[in-house]
């Protein structure tokens, strides 16, 4: 019996080493192809326990949760801010253990799309604006494959890599540009029906402060938590497509 129990638990053990492997966040961030270093003005998400057994990479599925915003603790500013000017390339850089490209970036069975908002710093109501996105660029070839997705195919294979724009002639002041991933490797099902299914968000905030003499100012866009609705198209979604 003790045995039984023993290999039960070793198992246990496994399938959680499993599912915290897929799973990312923001480690650092290029300007112009300048690395302006590790965690450098990132709002990194809490440990849920003391290494080497709590982590910082779970995604986040509850869309009513502040946490959907900038991830767990995500409204306590980093001490740095990253100075950019109006229409900088940032490149921002994804990853599951630590910032070199033999990290394994997020698990391949995570299909789906990359997004990037803008906001002020501090965000108000409706003050996120999307910027960037890629999702399915490639159906698949053959039945219930789940197609060529920007996180499994493009974001895993380029080791991390997302590129994101500052928007031309934006006004000077601080910003927040949140990258996200959505998985819905198990988005069939609503996570409000099912809790142990249901899309998976991976949310990270950088924190900016825009210079120059540029005029343009942000449009009304969405609110984190808000933007996203349990059941809608989108969130809930077969990756396995029938053709």
């Amino acid at each position: 019996m003790k045995s039984q129990s023993l290999l039960a638990a070793a198992i246990a053990a496994l399938a959680n080493v499993k599912l915290v492997s897929a799973h990312t966040f923001i480690w650092g961030v290029w300007v112009n192809g300048v690395d302006q270093g590790t965690n450098v003005g990132i709002r990194s998400p809490a440990y849920n326990g003391a290494p080497p057994r709590g982590y910082n990479n779970s995604p986040v599925k509850n869309l009513t949760s502040i946490d959907l915003r900038c991830n767990v603790l995500g409204e306590n500013p980093n001490p740095h801010t990253i100075k950019v000017k109006p229409g900088d390339n940032l490149t921002f850089d994804w990853h599951h253990n630590n910032r070199t490209k033999a990290d394994d970036v997020i698990d391949f069975s995570h299909h789906g799309p990359i997004l990037a908002y803008i906001s002020p710093d501090p965000p108000t109501e409706n003050s996120f604006v999307k910027i960037f996105e890629k999702g399915l660029y490639e159906l698949p070839e053959k039945e219930f494959a789940p197609g060529k997705w920007a996180i499994s195919t493009e974001l895993k294979s380029g080791f991390g890599i997302m590129n994101v724009r500052v928007p031309a002639g934006l006004k000077a002041g601080p910003y927040l540009i949140r990258g996200e991933l959505i998985a819905l490797h198990e988005a069939d099902a609503s996570f409000e029906i099912n809790p142990r299914r249901g899309a998976q968000f991976y949310p990270n905030c950088v924190q900016i402060e825009v210079e120059g003499d540029g005029t343009v100012e942000l449009p009304s866009g969405v609110s984190f938590p808000g933007a996203y609705k349990y059941g809608a198209p989108g969130i809930v979604h077969n990756v396995c497509f029938h053709v």
